[in-house]
C-alpha cells in the first residue's frame, strides 16, 4: 500500500486534478473532504470523454465534482490481498483507495498486488 499520496477536492478545476493526478504517476486518485473522508475517486478513465470536448473548446470550466464517481470502490487494510487480487484480475479498477473508518489511509495498485503475488510464488517450496 502506498501510504502517501495526493489527494483531491471536489471543487478543484480539473486542470488542477489532472496535474496532480499525471505528477503522482498514479491512474486516478481519491476525491476527499476537509476530514479526508472518502467522497469520490477520479481516474483517467473518468477524464479523458470529457476532456476531448473541454479541451478543444478551451473550457476550463470544469471541475473534479463533475467528472468524479461518487461511489467509489475501496478497500480496507484488513482485506484479503488474493481477493483483491481476484477482482483485479476482472474489468474492475486498476487502483484502489485504502479506506479506514471512512478516511483515506492510502492506496493500493494493482503493480503492488503483482508484487505481492510473485513474492508468495517466488516463497513457495516446490518437492519434487
Amino acid at each position: 500500500m502506498r501510504h502517501s499520496l495526493p489527494m483531491l477536492r471536489a471543487d478543484m478545476s480539473i486542470t488542477s486534478a489532472l496535474d496532480r493526478m499525471l505528477e503522482s504517476g498514479l491512474s486516478g486518485l481519491p476525491v476527499v473532504d476537509a476530514q479526508r473522508h472518502i467522497i469520490g475517486f477520479l481516474s483517467e478513465q473518468d477524464c479523458i470523454p470529457k476532456l476531448i470536448n473541454a479541451s478543444y473548446h478551451c473550457d476550463n470550466r470544469v471541475t473534479v465534482n463533475d467528472l468524479m464517481r461518487k461511489d467509489p470502490l475501496t478497500v480496507t487494510p484488513e482485506d484479503d490481498v488474493f481477493e483483491l487480487a481476484r477482482i483485479m484480475g476482472g474489468a474492475k479498477p486498476k487502483l484502489y483507495p485504502v479506506v479506514e473508518d471512512t478516511k483515506v489511509v492510502g492506496i493500493v495498485t494493482r503493480h503492488q498486488v503483482m508484487l505481492f503475488l510473485n513474492k508468495q510464488l517466488q516463497s513457495c517450496s516446490i518437492n519434487y
